[in-house]
């Protein structure tokens, strides 16, 4: 029997996530007052977060499989900041709060620095519609 490849796995959900929160991040600097656009880009940037933070075990499970647990918890604290500023994210954004929103922005760019978006990407506007899937979430 064939081993079976999942080819829309966590790494790759993760990998493209997080190249869309740096295009959304490079948006969101474009603009200069608060628009619907605006509001789904940081709604996005929120969602985005929390799914890399809810795929972080599946990640590292294969690694503690075979005893590689410094491997592993190693991966878990390199993104142990993406549920917090997640939730922050969440707050400011579901209270209108955009100056705190401006100040995590920076934050969260700083740990995607090495992360490129090339110019022909083919992500799209992944935010599109963020913000009310976010107010969705919040009256769960």
């Amino acid at each position: 029997m064939s081993r079976v490849i999942n080819p829309d796995s966590v790494g790759k959900e993760r990998t493209r996530l997080t190249k869309s929160i740096v295009l959304c991040i490079r948006e969101l600097a474009k603009m200069s007052e608060v628009t619907s656009d605006a509001k789904d880009m940081a709604a996005f940037i929120a969602l985005a977060l929390q799914s890399i933070s809810e795929g972080i075990d599946t990640s590292v499970a294969a690694w503690e499989k075979r005893d590689y647990w410094v491997k592993a918890d190693k991966f878990r604290m390199e993104w142990m900041w993406a549920s917090q500023s997640a939730d922050k994210m969440k707050t400011a954004v579901l209270h209108n709060d955009w100056p705190a929103v401006a100040m995590l922005i920076p934050q969260i760019a700083a740990k995607f620095g090495k992360v490129e978006v090339s110019d022909n990407h083919r992500l799209g506007k992944p935010w599109t519609g963020a913000y009310t899937l976010l107010s969705l979430h919040r009256k769960l």
